[in-house]
């Protein structure tokens, strides 16, 4: 009996190997194929007559849009004067101390490049996609559904995604002038990779409560 229950334990152990290698080498591949779509998404740039272009967050100081912020503004500028859409949605809150949210600071950039401000648009957010909830709203009152997303590329895959689940009818119109390149951007990419591949697991916005509430 001691040899036949050391064969079956042994057995036992090796199922329970076998099975933790099968999922290791599911996580794997989950991983590498939402890296490759995150990348690949990134390359994208597909702008197209569109309701408004929306800008995600970014940081900003005391009312001056961050290198990174002010290049995603910039490439919203830039699909404005080519009249790909009449409005521009800028997003974003602040953090506790900050005079400006991140909204407001792209709003006075805009404006001081000559967009008029009624045709700007400001929503909150603490993050993408609260950013976009936020945003939803006012842009479908005002018919603009169809939306290009000025971000930058490794963002671009998950604002994308929100975007559909809020309501909207996305386009990517990445950034050319982003700051952040070369080496710099691989852990933006690994981050953004676990972002959604999560994200399409358990939803985009029970990912943003989690984060919220690991604060």
């Amino acid at each position: 009996m001691g040899l036949l229950a050391t064969l079956t334990g042994l057995r036992f152990l090796r199922f329970v190997i076998r099975v933790l290698l099968l999922l290791v080498a599911a996580v794997v591949v989950y991983l590498g194929v939402t890296a490759v779509q995150v990348y690949l998404t990134g390359r994208r740039y597909e702008p197209h007559a569109a309701g408004a272009i929306v800008v995600m967050g970014a940081a900003q100081y005391n009312g001056i849009p961050s290198p990174d912020l002010r290049s995603r503004l910039d490439e919203a500028l830039l699909l404005w004067r080519q009249h790909y859409a009449p409005d521009i949605m800028v997003t974003g809150s602040k953090m506790p101390g900050d005079v400006y949210t991140e909204a407001q600071a792209s709003f006075r950039y805009l404006v001081a490049n000559g967009v008029p401000a009624q045709d700007i648009f400001e929503a909150g957010g603490r993050d993408s996609w609260t950013n976009l909830a936020e945003a939803a709203p006012t842009l479908l009152a005002h018919g603009d559904k169809v939306v290009l997303i000025a971000t930058d590329p490794f963002h671009e895959d998950r604002s994308l995604a929100i975007a559909t689940d809020v309501g909207l009818t996305p386009s990517p119109t990445p950034t050319q002038t982003s700051p952040i390149r070369g080496w710099s951007v691989v852990p933006f990419y690994a981050k953004e990779t676990v972002g959604v591949a999560l994200g399409r697991i358990i939803g985009f916005n029970r990912l943003s409560q989690l984060h919220a509430a690991l604060g």
